[in-house]
């Protein structure tokens, strides 16, 4: 009974729609209360499933409708088969609906996977991004710590390159001081110098500015010229020139003193209040308006005559202004002739505008192109280069390292071979003095047996001889032995100076093949005679052990 106005909806005042109690009279069954089940949200408002479901049950109904009755055999075999159609119907169109409702929860699966595959697809790319930023980091890093390296290695060359003979320069004091960009003004903190440290004795202290008896004094000793100020007034500007005539800066400047009072007059007016009227005029009536003349209404057949001739008229005007049109056409057909050539002309010289607008376009594709493939044919060819000559700086350095490699080795095998020189020449003086010995001790046992002191006296100067000839030939032995020592080592370091990969490869082969392979020979001799004697020592442990049992 009662209205309201809001300012909502109504669907956002209302959730539900509003269902009115109904009651239904004996005997009869409508047809709305068939689709009870459908409420607000499952199945309302109804749509094309809905009519479709209705439409079913309304054929079904009818179909019951047309059932036989149940009186005799005949009727019930026609019911059964009637009703046996109907459910192979009822299961077709079930079918039909389970496949409709697996293919849409198929879409919905396809569309789930693409939207998980995408999604994976985004997070690849962010990781990606991130890799390739993290690498991107430690890229920048590592080339920003190239270039300090680089820099530093380069004021050390170029350091070492001011004085490359090392020689102690005295310090110019003069030329220090002389240089602003010298360690006097500007000292390097990386040679232990921090200008920071020391910073308070930069600080201006002044006993004039810090204090108050120190302003006073300072300002007592200031002229007066500037603590009193003396203004002048201004001169008034010249405002003609020598020859008379008013400057045009004084011209516009006078405008703008008339606009400016102009302005002040206007906005300080008063407004003047109106005057009493003097006379008394004397209001004239209009004369009145004659009557409207009332046409009479003509005849249907005059009005048609009327429109014949204004329709006559019509002809004859447009014939007469098309015979004028077609004889100013005729005048002036050479006219006509000449705009219609220029026109061409225009619109052909537009054709070839617009050929060479193309031309130019193409021309500058292809320009793009060209430098395109040129920009990736560099960019390639630098790769190329980059990886050339990192594969050569490898190769260098490798070979740089086998050749000091290869040089050491040879060091160590001329020195072994110095050592065995020398141990042979000890060993061989070690033996010549051995004989010595023993034949001074078989002629002091052979003098001893004869017991002749003659042949003690020639046995006494034969000993002097031959010790002075021994003494003489040990050092003969020794300088020559020396002497062949270095001929040797020259010999050998012009050998190492001239000498190839493939004999450096041979004399290697050769040392392996001279102390390996005999030592390799040696082991496995030592290794047979072991087996060997392990044969014997078995046999005589089992022939121990059966006799003991």
């Amino acid at each position: 009974t009662l209205g309201t106005q809001t300012d909502y909806r109504d669907g956002e005042a209302q959730t539900d729609p509003y269902s009115p109690e109904y009651v239904v009279p004996s005997g009869s069954v409508p047809e709305l209360l068939t689709l009870a089940t459908l409420t607000w949200g499952r199945g309302l408002p109804a749509g094309l499933a809905e009519v479709e479901m209705i439409e079913r049950a309304r054929e079904k109904r009818a179909w019951e409708a047309t059932l036989p009755a149940m009186d005799n055999a005949s009727h019930i075999t026609k019911r059964r088969k009637m009703m046996e159609d109907m459910e192979r119907k009822e299961w077709a169109f079930r079918e039909q609906e389970i496949e409709k409702l697996q293919e849409v929860r198929l879409e919905v699966l396809k569309k789930l996977l693409r939207s998980r595959e995408e999604n994976q697809n985004e997070l690849d790319a962010k990781c990606l991004d991130d890799h390739w930023q993290n690498h991107q980091k430690a890229k920048e890093e590592k080339i920003k710590k190239i270039q300090h390296d680089c820099a530093l290695m380069l004021r050390k060359l170029i350091a070492k390159r001011k004085n490359v003979m090392g020689k102690l320069e005295r310090r110019d004091i003069i030329k220090e001081y002389t240089d602003f960009a010298s360690q006097t003004y500007a000292p390097l903190s990386r040679i232990g110098y921090f200008p920071d440290n020391h910073s308070e004795r930069y600080v201006v202290k002044n006993f004039y500015l810090n204090t108050f008896a120190g302003l006073c004094e300072l300002e007592a000793s200031l002229p007066d010229s500037v603590t009193q100020i003396e203004i002048k007034a201004p001169k008034p500007k010249h405002t003609t020139t020598k020859t008379g005539f008013i400057k045009r800066s004084a011209r516009l400047e006078v405008d703008l003193a008339k606009v400016h009072q102009a302005l002040l007059e206007k906005k300080n007016k008063v407004k003047e209040p109106k005057k009493p009227l003097r006379f008394l005029e004397k209001v004239e009536k209009p004369v009145p308006r004659p009557p409207t003349p009332i046409l009479e209404k003509p005849s249907i057949e005059e009005e048609e005559t009327e429109l014949a001739v204004i329709c006559l008229q019509k002809l004859l005007r447009g014939r007469a202004i098309q015979n004028m049109m077609f004889e100013g056409k005729e005048k002036r057909l050479e006219l006509i002739r000449e705009l219609h050539t220029t026109l061409t002309l225009q619109e052909d010289g537009q054709l070839l505008l617009k050929a060479e607008e193309q031309m130019t376009l193409a021309l500058e594709q292809q320009h793009d192109l060209q430098m395109h493939k040129l920009s990736s044919v560099e960019n390639h060819l630098a790769r190329e280069e980059g990886r050339v000559l990192a594969n050569m700086l490898d190769f260098l350095s490798k070979e740089l390292v086998r050749l000091q490699e290869e040089r050491k080795i040879h060091a160590f095998v001329m020195l072994a071979e110095r050592q065995r020189r020398m141990r042979e020449a000890e060993e061989s003086g070690r033996r010549q003095a051995e004989e010595r010995r023993r034949q001074e001790e078989d002629e002091i046992f052979k003098q001893a047996r004869e017991g002749d002191w003659w042949s003690t006296i020639d046995s006494y100067l034969e000993d002097i001889i031959l010790s002075s000839m021994e003494n003489t030939a040990e050092e003969q032995a020794r300088e020559e032995i020396q002497r062949m020592a270095v001929e040797i080592n020259d010999i050998a370091y012009e050998m190492e100076s001239r000498r190839t990969r493939l004999q450096s490869e041979e004399i290697v082969a050769e040392l392996v093949y001279s102390f390996l392979i005999p030592e390799a020979e040696k082991m496995a001799m030592r290794e047979k005679v072991r087996q060997s004697q392990r044969k014997h020592i078995y046999a005589a442990h089992q022939i121990i052990h059966r006799g003991t049992e």
